[in-house]
């Protein structure tokens, strides 16, 4: 079972900076990571960014956008997500998702569409 490992969370100041990683487990084959979700204690997965294959398509989260960035490193098959400006409203654990054969679904920001995930890596934002 592939399975994606993320990398890079840990405790930051607000206005401190981040950055993420992603990677798939065992024999990836096809398996593309491409988005990035979050989690808080008692609230819903949240979508905050996507990238398509060739990292021509991304998308954010309208409480992410302008101070997050979603990569690729296709050479890798490496997802990296750079957090800036980080707040504490951004502390959560990040989830990488990914897809099989890296179709980029209209959908993007929908755990659903995403087959494979990983156990998260925690970021938290505190003084």
């Amino acid at each position: 079972q592939v399975q994606m490992v993320e990398s890079g969370g840990g405790l930051v100041q607000p206005g401190g900076s981040l950055r993420l990683s992603c990677s798939p487990s065992g024999r990836a084959g096809n398996i593309v990571p491409m988005g990035w979700f979050r989690q808080a204690p008692g609230k819903e997965r949240e979508f905050v960014a996507s990238i398509n294959s060739n990292s021509l398509v991304t998308h954010y989260g309208a409480s992410v956008q302008g101070r997050f960035t979603i990569s690729r490193d296709n050479a890798k098959n490496t997802l990296h997500l750079q957090m800036n400006n980080l707040k504490p409203g951004d502390t959560a654990l990040y989830l990488c998702a990914a897809r099989y054969a890296g179709y980029y679904p209209a959908r993007y920001y929908s755990e659903d569409e995403y087959s494979y995930w990983g156990q998260g890596t925690q970021v938290s934002v505190s003084s």
